[in-house]
């Protein structure tokens, strides 16, 4: 990825979360602890799922792959952030900087089109259980990853192509933690206020749709089951808890960046820890310790004495 020949910055600085070095170190020792539960816990679901053929269901193997997403998530920022706290100068090249846009932006359509497969899947197995597994059979489960994986690098690459070949001739300082679009168009040598409605119709477009699309599953989801009797409705309003705990804590940092024109003030940055850090460190717990299925697969792990799958 070259640099663009009218372009005179060759890096930029991050300005980060806090100049108090107490709070600095704070925030490191606080990160690092989340970031190690969110590669634990997560992977540890990844394992589980494979390991366990009793978890072998369209649910577990979504469930599965949004926890590798939200690993990589978390991958694309959090350890520089961690590093970046106990340094004065925090300096990000400006080919660092576009990769961590452009990996960002992936991330983001693949768990934005995850959270839809689940939402449809929770939908078919308590509105159409008994055409449960034909609606949602192995090739539509990998249908739906390979699409979110589409749809993210589409996602990215409509924006990044525009970006990456903005002039950028000073100033270089990012008043965040990590690289975003908004932020870094602000630094251009040019005219913005294009690529910034770019920015906002893709990616604000992108998290409204799908935040407004999933409320209104759920929401049918719920209408549909009142129907039947009050005692459905409680056990629906239990598994769908999780889902739309997960939903707004993802949501609400995207629609507030990208939904309007850039905000001037920089509480963005604090919000997208949640996406970053609190959303991938609780999945975990949100999925696993509320599921019955997942707690007796980790029953089964402990009491099996070798390794392989336990059935």
């Amino acid at each position: 990825m070259d640099q663009p020949n009218d372009s005179v910055v060759s890096d930029f600085v991050l300005l980060g979360l806090s100049d108090s070095w107490e709070t600095r170190v704070f925030l490191m020792l606080t990160f690092s602890l989340l970031y190690s539960g969110i590669i634990l816990g997560n992977l540890f679901i990844v394992f589980l799922v494979i390991a366990d053929c009793h978890l072998h269901s369209p649910m577990y193997f979504l469930l599965a792959n949004l926890s590798l997403n939200d690993v990589w998530v978390s991958s694309t920022t959090i350890p520089k952030m961690i590093s970046d706290l106990l340094k004065e100068y925090k300096v990000i090249s400006f080919q660092s900087c576009m990769t961590q846009i452009c990996f960002i932006h992936i991330m983001g359509g693949v768990e934005m089109v995850l959270l839809i497969a689940m939402a449809f899947d929770r939908y078919t197995a308590i509105c159409k259980p008994l055409h449960y597994l034909n609606i949602m059979s192995p090739k539509i489960c990998v249908s739906f990853v390979v699409l979110g994986w589409v749809t993210g690098v589409i996602h990215a690459m409509s924006q990044f192509s525009f970006v990456v070949n903005l002039p950028f001739c000073g100033p270089n300082k990012i008043d965040s933690f990590y690289c975003d679009f908004p932020r870094v168009i602000k630094l251009a040598c040019t005219d913005n206020a294009k690529f910034e409605f770019v920015v906002a119709a893709n990616s604000g477009f992108m998290s409204m749709g799908t935040f407004f699309l999933l409320l209104l599953s759920y929401a049918f989801i719920l209408v549909t089951v009142r129907k039947r009797s009050a005692g459905d409705l409680s056990k629906a309003l239990v598994t769908l808890s999780a889902h739309i705990t997960v939903v707004v804590l993802f949501f609400t940092p995207c629609i507030f960046l990208y939904a309007w024109p850039f905000p001037t003030s920089s509480i963005d940055k604090y919000l997208f820890i949640a996406d970053f850090a609190i959303t991938p460190a609780l999945n975990p717990v949100i999925y696993t310790l509320r599921n019955k299925d997942i707690r007796v697969a980790i029953k089964r792990l402990s009491t099996q004495r070798h390794f392989g799958r336990f059935c």
